[in-house]
């Protein structure tokens, strides 16, 4: 498998855990590690490590990660990554993308919005309260 031998993305070459091909999960899934979706998957995905989508997934969710890899899946719902998402060839994605990185394969089908900026910084700046100016 090509994924598994790739330097330049993700590590995904350790596979914590798997929804496995005619599996379906419903809820929020939150995990360490990189996890696996190959089957059906509803609701919403929280990590700071690594989700890859694997082919034949069908994943309708809010997804937020430090890393989205979507290798031939179906993905329907916004996608918002730390350091990247991978979209490869023949994935599906009807969202909204939030990273600031991003790989998009020729042949993948791709339906949304993308905003690239680094989410640590936007949402440090979020979060800052500037101090009103002194007039004179």
């Amino acid at each position: 498998m090509a994924m598994l031998r790739r330097e330049d993305g993700p590590n995904v070459a350790e596979i914590n855990a798997v929804l496995g091909r005619g599996s379906a999960f419903e809820g929020k899934l939150s995990f360490e590690g990189t996890v696996r979706i190959e089957g059906k998957f509803t609701g919403e995905i929280h990590t700071a490590d690594t989700l890859v989508i694997g082919e034949g997934a069908e994943v309708q969710a809010e997804i937020f990660a430090g890393a989205v890899v979507v290798s031939g899946g179906q993905v329907t719902g916004n996608i918002h990554a730390r350091t990247i998402i991978e979209l490869e060839k023949g994935a599906r994605v009807r969202g909204n993308l939030e990273t600031p990185s991003l790989k998009i394969e020729k042949g993948v089908i791709f339906v949304g919005n993308c905003k690239m900026e680094n989410l640590a910084v936007a949402d440090a700046a979020k979060n800052k309260v500037v101090a009103p100016e002194k007039r004179q």
